[in-house]
């Protein structure tokens, strides 16, 4: 849709390269991970998210004022089923952003703005304990306790990716990501905590050139849940994410990330099948890194 480009100095590559990063982390607050759900149950949701932050760098750049906003639109699929006797989840999620960028080079002023496609991500979870397997009809009586569950996710490079623009929707490179929570409900009251590791395929064909390597991210994060009815509930998120060091043609460039978020998310049912989510975050701790406000919408329907 647009042709504009990324203008950014080839000085900054590292600076760049991991903000791709930072930014998609900025926006995983994810309430309710790791909790039982009825198996058999297949569910289309659809939602939108604007970032709008700064960047702060690793003291070796010399970009100053390095802001970004972010516009993305995603489309995912859901499924659940039984892996044996307990429940389990596989979805999808693909996605397009816009994203406009503009900083100070060495006095100089310079932006962009560009439209592309995502990479693709595709998410196992396995609830090992405290979950049995059941249908719709047998999990609405079901009482709820301590669920302990485990998770891998991947991100599939298939989004837009040009090695001649410094930043990109795609990242050209292969991540995966475990993950362990668990969580507990009694009465209104629901918590629950997970952790996870992002670790990296290196970039070969990064712009002009250069390989591009990362260390693994590691990221905490936790919910204080409240039902305020029957499906409607609001959470107050934080997390905490650090490392992901990145390393240019074999230089360091110091510049691991240590951040934190906290954020609140509502979820109403608008039918017997259909919910809407709404959620917003901002940035609370930024070492290196992004500092950014993200608000977003999701609708699901369970078919």
């Amino acid at each position: 849709m647009y042709s504009y480009i990324i203008k950014f100095p080839v000085v900054s590559l590292s600076v760049l390269f991991a903000l791709t990063a930072s930014v998609t982390v900025a926006q995983e607050l994810e309430p309710r991970s790791y909790t039982n759900v009825p198996v058999g149950e297949t569910f289309i949701v659809v939602g939108a998210a604007r970032s709008e932050g700064d960047i702060s760098p690793a003291n070796s750049t010399v970009i100053q004022d390095l802001e970004l906003t972010i516009d993305t639109g995603v489309i995912g699929l859901a499924h659940t089923f039984a892996l044996g006797e307990d429940s389990a989840k596989v979805d999808v999620a693909v996605g397009r952003t816009c994203y406009e960028g503009s900083a100070i080079f060495q006095g100089d002023f310079v932006k962009g703005r560009r439209c592309e496609y995502v990479d693709p991500r595709v998410r196992v979870s396995w609830n090992f304990y405290g979950a049995p397997a059941m249908k719709l009809e047998e999990f609405a009586t079901w009482t709820p306790g301590l669920v302990m569950g485990a998770s891998v996710q991947a991100v599939i490079p298939a989004g837009t990716y040009d090695s001649a623009n410094l930043i990109n929707a795609g990242a050209n490179r292969w991540m995966i990501r475990p993950g362990l929570g668990m969580s507990y409900q009694t009465g209104r009251w629901h918590y629950d905590v997970s952790a996870s590791v992002r670790f990296y395929e290196d970039n070969d064909d990064f712009f002009n050139g250069n390989k591009v390597e990362q260390d693994p991210l590691y990221s905490l994060q936790g919910h204080l849940i409240y039902y305020l009815a029957r499906g409607r509930w609001l959470s107050l998120n934080a997390n905490f994410y650090g490392g992901g060091e990145t390393i240019v043609n074999g230089v360091n460039n110091r510049d691991s990330l240590e951040n934190s978020r906290w954020g609140v998310t509502f979820s109403t049912p608008l039918s017997r099948r259909m919910s809407l989510k709404l959620n917003a975050s901002t940035g609370v701790v930024t070492r290196t890194g992004s500092d950014f406000d993200t608000y977003g919408a999701a609708l699901q329907y369970r078919f």
